[in-house]
């Protein structure tokens, strides 16, 4: 069940963020919210670069809570960007979720 809600929160619900804030190009928001899971490029600098029960907030780079601020600012920046910021800080929540599921199985 865990594999499901997270790929689900990766994958189904941001199409319902962009169709809830970004109505007349729910399309393009719901593109550019999928290419922010780019972010899990720095789990590949990671040894081992997968495991299983790790979690990556503040583990990887670019899940740190320094880049979760940079991740904020971007919320008040214009399009494309604050879309840019929604998705990276979605992403980080979703990840955060995973932990906590986790941490209690």
């Amino acid at each position: 069940m865990q594999t499901f809600i997270h790929y689900f929160l990766h994958f189904g619900f941001p199409l319902f963020i962009a169709i809830a804030f970004f109505k007349k190009e729910w399309k393009k928001a719901y593109l550019i919210l999928l290419a922010t899971m780019l972010v899990d490029i720095d789990h590949l600098v990671a040894n081992p670069i997968f495991q299983a029960n790790r979690c990556s907030i503040n583990f990887h780079p670019l899940h740190t809570y320094y880049a979760m601020l940079v991740y904020f600012v971007l919320l008040f920046l214009r399009k494309p960007f604050n879309i840019i910021g929604i998705g990276l800080l979605f992403h980080m929540l979703t990840d955060f979720t995973d932990c906590l599921m986790m941490s209690v199985s």
